[in-house]
């Protein structure tokens, strides 16, 4: 029986509570390092490979990994020149790289595709592939995070100290780089371009109300991932709504309930 035992809406839900749960570890330090311009950056050249993947006719999922991987590379190569600012050099890569993007797709008259389900998402069409992907990555996330979460929070905290202190400060930045464009790469299919780096940012600064420590708000953010997919894709369902958005605005909902019991 296999994965295809669920169908297409347990698929949906299994992909998305997967992506909740390997999107929080690095949303929280995308939202520690304030850092969601690369994200941004990084979920618009998603796009490219897409394109790249029409024009060479190859599997589209392993394309966009592969592309969103060596953009991550070059962002964080560049980045470390000091000719430019970081958010001047990443506003030039995210829009440039997604009008090229955009330009490939154009110019093949031969295929059709449904641009809208890439920018917006189409979490219906999630596959059993797609699981296998997420889980792979999930893994190596985990694996990660076990041998470095207390790296990161030193270069959170201080990275010129981390380095004196023996931390591998430019190894574990690029890894977490990359970890991070597997993420987004696989985030296309269920929220679409525009609201990756959302669904990245949202759950974690929800969870910042609700935590005391680094560990806590690991908890919450995905916690509260879980539910937004649960809320969304229901949403979704009940009133035949867009799937991403709605799994956007769910977190969204939550951020601002916590947002208003923490003042009060």
């Amino acid at each position: 029986m296999g994965l295809a035992a669920l169908g297409f809406l347990g698929m949906a839900l299994l992909g998305g509570i997967g992506l909740a749960l390997i999107s929080a570890p690095l949303g929280v330090f995308v939202v520690w390092q304030r850092q969601s311009y690369f994200g941004a950056t990084l979920a618009h050249s998603a796009l490219l490979g897409v394109s790249v993947a029409l024009l060479m006719e190859t599997n589209l999922s392993i394309t966009i990994i592969v592309v969103s991987l060596l953009i991550a590379w070059g962002i964080y190569t560049l980045s470390h020149t000091k000719q430019l600012s970081s958010d001047t050099l990443l506003g030039i890569l995210a829009h440039s790289s997604l009008a090229l993007g955009l330009i490939l797709i154009s110019l093949q008259n031969s295929v059709q595709i449904d641009l809208m389900s890439y920018l917006f998402g189409d979490i219906l069409s999630i596959n059993a592939f797609d699981i296998l992907l997420i889980a792979f990555i999930g893994l190596l996330i985990a694996l990660f995070y076990k041998a470095h979460w207390q790296d990161l929070l030193n270069i959170t905290l201080n990275s010129e100290l981390a380095h004196v202190e023996g931390t591998k400060v430019k190894q574990v930045q690029l890894q977490f780089v990359l970890l991070l464009a597997l993420m987004i790469a696989l985030s296309m299919k269920i929220v679409g371009v525009l609201l990756i780096t959302s669904l990245l940012i949202i759950p974690a600064a929800a969870a910042r109300r609700l935590a005391h420590t680094p560990e806590q708000m690991l908890g919450w953010s995905m916690v509260i991932g879980i539910i937004s997919v649960l809320l969304g894709v229901a949403a979704s369902y009940q009133w035949d709504l867009p799937t991403g958005p709605a799994i956007v605005m769910a977190a969204t909902a939550l951020f601002l309930l916590l947002l208003s019991k923490k003042q009060a």
